[in-house]
């Protein structure tokens, strides 16, 4: 099942660079230490498939060069950040732009002093809410996080009928039942969107409920899987019930023909988390005005529009493109980005101390 949904995800790839309808020009992965710095380096954790599209559009478009580091499923977002750090640290910075999955990371970034401020005139019409105050990064082209299952095999029942196997919660802090603990698979709380999840919960709930629920979680008997993407991969194997993920995790094992389908669970304050994609320039870039042209295009309504019709469906941030495009903004909770980045040190020490010991 898993090889008929890669050979899936690799015709939708095809067809989507096919749309794009420009020639698309290669995308170096590493460069060497000596090699001249005449080409913007972008460290990318959005999926490849999706980030490399966009990045191979802008090159055609403009002629400028890029060399792109994207990171692994596993270690999502997370491995870059460090990578960033460590640079900094050695005093030998390589990427110039960083374009994250996430939010919450780059929130961090800035606060270490590691981005440099810009305010791109293409983010003029975004949200107050999703560019940062100092202007060190720009959110946008969210996704939601879910809960996957296989509808071929989960009957739907009334949520009064508790003890239920097929019930289905309406909120995430129900899954530290044991009920629904014992059929979950969830992604390393360490990394990549589901570090952020996690750390929202804290945020929201307050850490004596936050480490009630990892308590759960563990006691349940939860599955911890590699990433999203494996979330779905257990759900649709019947090795778990449910999955913790991403919209577009679900929204490409459709696409691949498999029968599962999600819900948005409700964080407790009137809906799920929406977590958009950042982008920041990296503090001491000696390309700043390359730097500024690659934000400007990375940040522009096009780019969300692009996004939000390849197979990842991110939400845009921008409401008159939603209407254009007919998407709408999901229920979603209403805690605030920059809390849930004061979370994520405590939620990580509680992931190890509870979760993952």
């Amino acid at each position: 099942m898993n090889a008929t949904l890669n050979d899936a995800r690799s015709k939708m790839r095809l067809a989507w660079f096919a749309a794009l309808s420009v020639s698309v020009l290669p995308l170096a992965c590493s460069r060497s230490a000596d090699t001249v710095r005449d080409e913007l380096i972008v460290y990318c954790s959005i999926d490849e498939v999706f980030g490399r599209s966009v990045l191979d559009a802008y090159q055609a478009r403009t002629g400028r060069k890029l060399s792109v580091v994207f990171d692994s499923e596993a270690g999502k977002t997370t491995g870059l950040v460090n990578k960033i750090i460590r640079e900094a640290d050695s005093g030998r910075s390589r990427a110039n732009v960083f374009w994250s999955s996430e939010l919450f990371n780059t929130i961090l970034l800035g606060r270490r002093g590691l981005l440099e401020p810009y305010d791109s005139p293409s983010a003029a019409d975004i949200p107050k809410r999703f560019k940062d105050a100092q202007h060190r990064w720009t959110a946008l082209a969210a996704r939601a996080r879910v809960l996957a299952f296989a509808s071929d095999r989960l009957e739907r029942r009334s949520h009064s009928d508790i003890d239920s196997a097929f019930t289905i919660p309406s909120t995430w802090e129900q899954l530290a039942d044991p009920r629904f603990a014992r059929r979950l698979s969830f992604a390393n709380p360490l990394f990549g969107t589901t570090r952020g999840h996690v750390a929202a919960m804290f945020a929201l709930w307050g850490e004596a409920r936050g480490r009630a629920f990892l308590t759960g979680l563990r006691d349940g008997g939860v599955r911890i899987a590699d990433g999203n993407s494996a979330t779905v991969r257990d759900v649709i194997a019947g090795r778990t019930r449910w999955g913790a993920t991403d919209t577009d995790d679900v929204w490409v094992a459709q696409r691949a023909g498999e029968t599962v389908e999600l819900i948005y669970p409700d964080m407790g304050d009137g809906g799920t988390l929406m977590i958009p994609c950042s982008v920041a320039i990296i503090k001491g870039t000696t390309l700043l005005d390359e730097a500024h042209h690659l934000v400007d295009y990375l940040v522009s309504a096009e780019v969300e529009r692009m996004l939000a019709q390849s197979d990842s469906r991110n939400v845009p941030v921008r409401e008159s493109l939603r209407k254009q495009l007919g998407i709408a903004w999901p229920a979603a909770s209403k805690v605030e980005y920059e809390k849930v980045a004061d979370a994520m040190d405590e939620t990580a020490a509680a992931v190890r101390e509870i979760l993952l010991r």
